[in-house]
């Protein structure tokens, strides 16, 4: 078999587009013929997947896996919802995030070998040229502790895991369902940065520093004021979404003085600067007046 060489995988790049290991594949399918590669990457329609690439992908779903002792969450990109509902992107997404579990970053990820013998990456590059869209492994988080870890994934849109020391896996969940609809912050005011505290006083002080009140009553209201607003901003402070007579701490108390220790949640498109279609500019553009 004729070697396959980095200078031989480069030039099949620029002359299809598609992806390095896409290339490398189809000059080892094909016995170093450039030429015939090219004309496999073709056929497989990889030889497009590249040109997607750019496309802004904000749309999505965030997949979730679990096992005992760890779970994972992953954030994976589509242009558009529709792409995001087809069964194809859905089975790739949840075939991703089993293998997550046993990756420690995005880039390991990637390199992983799925149920077929292909890679996270080989088979992102064949979905793009099936579903006709951009389609990114975006970011991943995961957990792994000897306390219970709570998972939820809120219509594919959001995710959330939970780390809680003490309780069961029934107040973990519903922890991790709280996270999911008020998305808090932080854990407590106790892991408030420093620097916000003392803003928010500088705030309240101006506003009732003109009141008239003794300096020890004016304290008291700045004090309250601070306090409601860290309690705002907590998870711990915030009233229950499965039991709003209660605050998230009480619930912990409730159940034998549970502890939370740590929260990562994360949603579809957040951070990803999505593209305004400007429909004149293209109609413009494909009337060939642009």
């Amino acid at each position: 078999m004729a070697e396959i060489t980095a200078s031989l995988v480069k030039e099949l790049r620029e002359r299809t587009g598609a992806g390095m290991m896409e290339c490398k594949k189809a000059l080892t399918e094909n016995d170093g013929d450039i030429q015939a590669a090219a004309d496999w990457l073709r056929k497989t329609g990889l030889a497009k997947a590249d040109k997607k690439a750019s496309r802004v992908a904000a749309e999505g779903r965030i997949a979730m896996a679990q096992a005992p002792g760890k779970a994972v969450l992953v954030e994976i990109n589509s242009e558009t919802d529709f792409v995001a509902k087809d069964a194809n992107f859905l089975a790739f997404t949840e075939a991703v995030a089993q293998a997550a579990l046993d990756a420690g970053d995005v880039d390991a990820l990637k390199a992983t070998k799925l149920g077929g013998g292909e890679s996270v990456e080989e088979t992102r590059s064949a979905l793009i040229a099936k579903v006709g869209e951009n389609v990114q492994v975006r970011r991943m988080a995961r957990m792994d502790s000897g306390n219970t870890i709570g998972a939820y994934v809120h219509g594919g849109r959001i995710g959330v895991l939970v780390e809680v020391k003490g309780g069961n896996d029934e107040l973990a969940r519903g922890l991790a369902m709280h996270i999911a609809a008020m998305n808090p912050p932080y854990v407590s005011p106790a892991h408030v940065p420093a620097d916000f505290v003392a803003r928010e006083k500088e705030i309240a002080l101006a506003q009732v520093k003109d009141s008239g009140k003794p300096a020890e009553i004016l304290e008291k209201m700045i004090s309250g004021k601070i306090a409601k607003t860290l309690a705002e901003i907590s998870l711990t402070g915030q009233p229950y979404v499965l039991d709003t007579n209660i605050t998230v701490e009480a619930a912990l108390k409730a159940a034998g003085g549970a502890e939370v220790l740590s929260f990562v949640r994360l949603a579809v498109g957040e951070g990803i600067e999505k593209q305004a279609d400007d429909f004149h500019a293209e109609v413009m553009k494909q009337a060939g007046l642009a």
